[in-house]
């Protein structure tokens, strides 16, 4: 069942200042639309321009090169399970260059084949955070190699930002345009669990009270020698 959007549709000719003011900025900065969380984000203006300048750092002037920042977005996306986001910058990857087939395995959640190793530097860079949220020594030193340390500021930069983007884009159930098919697979639904009823177990014997047993133990000498007695008559 395709996800309905759940907010209704801003108009344009009546936001209030703050929200016009955020709305301009965005539409006339290198984006030129208020597509994608842009429309959930303008209800809290503040947020919104402060997210929309760390968004507009993250896409296009960090320093990562333009390919290796979308295999960034795009495991992000994926992980996230955000169809829009992984929709938009899947084309973006490949008019940045990103190989087709790298693409195509993020989205099947396969480890793709790598070409560079600063490619899997940030593959595992970010799949090993969203596994653990942690990174060990061995796979930091690997991204510092690769990327310095603004490269890897950058990374956790790019994908601190588009996991807000992608959890903005879930809550609120961004629509794909119309006739787009969602590109990642829908998650299974999880079947319950059938438990047989436990077996009824047979009511154990009662246990003689502790009085009667001292009584028993006491009596059984006394029986004893009555018994001798009558075999040695």
């Amino acid at each position: 069942m395709a996800e309905t959007y759940r907010l209704a549709p801003l108009d344009l000719a009546t936001l209030t200042p703050e929200q016009r003011a955020v709305a301009d900025a965005i539409m006339s900065g290198p984006r030129g639309g208020l597509r994608g969380p842009f429309e959930p984000w303008l209800r809290s203006p503040v947020l919104a321009d402060r997210a929309q300048k760390l968004g507009e750092y993250c896409r296009f002037s960090n320093s990562l090169p333009k390919d290796l920042s979308e295999l960034a977005i795009l495991l992000t996306g994926k992980h996230f399970r955000a169809q829009f986001e992984f929709w938009a910058h899947a084309r973006l990857a490949q008019q940045a260059g990103l190989p087709d087939d790298i693409i195509e395995a993020v989205r099947l959640g396969k480890t793709p084949r790598f070409r560079r190793d600063v490619e899997r530097a940030i593959y595992d860079t970010v799949t090993e955070y969203f596994a653990t949220n942690r990174v060990s020594n061995a796979t930091y030193k690997r991204a510092i190699a690769a990327l310095g340390e603004q490269g890897l500021v950058d990374l956790v930069g790019v994908v601190g930002y588009y996991s807000l983007v992608s959890i903005t884009l879930n809550v609120f159930q961004m629509e794909l345009p119309p006739g787009e098919k969602p590109p990642l697979a829908a998650l299974r639904a999880r079947k319950a669990a059938t438990r047989k009823p436990a077996a009824k177990k047979a009511p154990a014997a009662k246990k003689a009270p502790a009085a009667k047993k001292t009584a028993a133990r006491k009596a059984a000498p006394a029986r004893k020698k009555v018994a001798a007695k009558k075999k040695r008559r």
